[in-house]
């Protein structure tokens, strides 16, 4: 496939470094203990991470009200009005995973919930002004904070997984993933596995315990973390097929 493009080693390492701050100081406020307060961290995460497609979306709405109707401004760019789509649905996806957390306890305590949004209000305000000046970067720090996302959920599955078999399926969940619409389910799963009979793979999730709950979580992280892929490194949300995605990388400046 072809080669997607590198990102400023300068901006690739201030976003990381942004980034690993923030997401280590919520790892140590918030450590995994096998209980009840996992949840709180899970709020947290998911009420910033779900901010960034705010922000692409205010800026590209003000954009399309002064007439941009492509990405790039040319006729042969993407349609803005279906990234629009796609961020709507990837900021609906994130609303049901925070409704989760919040069914399950994660925002019973105040200062949980001042901590998770006075951060938000801040990192969307960030993100605007990022998002102005370079979409690819502002791109790259959700690509870091979903990859994140995937791999504390991940690790979360293998450690307490057990436990979490013996939980029952919130009712959020279990109307979000079997009973609604799949139109936005399926919107925001832009690279899509491609089956053997040529056919693009759609998920229909089967929830029997909290657990399969969980499991989607972590994959519908994986899934933005795709479409962002592609977006840093091909402006396009499917630049490249789901097989050929990975990490965006940093490139060396000439000193």
């Amino acid at each position: 496939g072809k080669l997607g493009k590198k990102m400023d080693e300068r901006i690739f390492n201030l976003n990381k470094q942004i980034i690993d701050r923030v997401y280590d100081l919520i790892c140590f406020v918030y450590p995994v203990k096998g209980n009840d307060r996992d949840f709180a961290r899970f709020f947290v995460l998911e009420t910033v991470a779900r901010v960034p497609y705010f922000a692409y979306l205010s800026v590209l709405h003000l954009r399309e009200t002064f007439g941009q109707r492509t990405t790039d401004g040319t006729k042969d760019g993407e349609e803005m009005s279906d990234r629009m789509r796609t961020h709507y649905a990837e900021a609906d996806n994130e609303l049901h995973h925070l409704l989760i957390m919040e069914s399950l306890g994660g925002n019973s305590n105040v200062i949980d919930r001042v901590l998770a949004q006075t951060m938000a209000f801040g990192y969307y305000w960030y993100v605007i002004v990022v998002y102005f000046l370079s979409e690819s970067a502002a791109y790259h720090l959700s690509e870091l904070i979903e990859d994140h996302a995937f791999n504390t959920y991940d690790v979360f599955l293998k450690n307490h997984g057990d436990r979490l078999k013996k939980m029952p399926v919130p009712e959020v969940a279990h109307k979000y993933y079997e009973l609604d619409n799949p139109f936005l389910f399926d919107l925001f799963c832009t690279v899509k596995e491609m089956g053997a009979d040529g056919t693009f793979s759609t998920r229909r999730p089967k929830l029997e315990s909290l657990y399969d709950v969980f499991v989607n979580v972590r994959d519908d992280e994986r899934e933005h973390w795709k479409t962002l892929c592609n977006l840093v490194q091909y402006d396009n949300m499917q630049g490249c097929d789901a097989s050929d995605v990975k990490s965006t990388e940093p490139m060396p400046v000439e000193p």
